[in-house]
């Protein structure tokens, strides 16, 4: 998840954006919003830099074997085409009978 002193400097911020006169209720409330900030954020299901750092190297190399099949492909159609074109596979539109 995330890092733990960033919580706790995110909940110190907090703390001392407080009025002076509410200070002596400091601590206390340091660790309320430490425990609201970590709820809220759990609750986003957050993944952690190493986790997103895996999973773009993954996609990095499927999107390389992707290109290569893919050139692969072209390849093989080209061979097997030899020059030759395809048949269209279309029929001509039937007209429509006017049965009642």
């Amino acid at each position: 998840m995330i890092d733990p002193k960033a919580f706790d400097d995110l909940a110190k911020r907090f703390a001392e954006a407080v009025p002076p006169g509410f200070r002596q209720f400091q601590a206390e409330m340091e660790k309320n919003f430490h425990a609201a900030l970590q709820a809220t954020l759990a609750k986003l299901e957050l993944v952690t830099r190493e986790e997103f750092d895996v999973q773009q190297a993954v996609l990095a190399r499927t999107r390389a074997k992707l290109e290569e099949l893919e050139k692969q492909v072209a390849e093989l159609e080209a061979k097997a085409g030899g020059g030759k074109r395809r048949k269209s596979a279309e029929k001509p539109a039937e007209p429509d009978g006017g049965e009642a």
